[in-house]
């Protein structure tokens, strides 16, 4: 599994920098490894991202903004998918990892298991 990040560190406002840094440190936190790959400092990289969100998860207008999260070249999501499965306590099902045993994530995921008699 290579999963990949794309921030733009040189420009972008406050929240979308707020955004990038909450992102790469729950991977960090979490031991998830990736790859950042910046797209305000390479234009390959900011090419390959743009041409890689799928159409239904583009602006209306413009180019998609970072953080942009991808499995190899699976397209994940933007950083509300990412907050999202974060606030349900699925991120490892979102980025397409298993939760490692013990981890809050696994854990919580088989109390809800157990509550529902699965």
């Amino acid at each position: 599994i290579h999963m990949c990040v794309f921030p733009a560190w040189q420009q972008g406002s406050m929240p979308i920098k707020k955004q990038q840094q909450d992102v790469l440190g729950f991977l960090e936190a979490n031991k998830i490894e990736f790859e950042e790959k910046d797209i305000a400092a390479n234009e390959e990289n900011r090419k390959w991202m743009r041409e890689n969100v799928p159409e239904d998860s583009r602006p209306a207008s413009g180019n998609p903004l970072p953080p942009r999260l991808f499995n190899d070249s699976r397209y994940l999501g933007d950083y509300e998918a990412f907050f999202e499965a974060r606030e349900n306590n699925a991120v490892y099902a979102f980025l397409g990892l298993t939760a490692p045993p013990g981890s809050k994530v696994g854990s919580e995921q088989n109390r809800t298991k157990e509550r529902e008699g699965v």
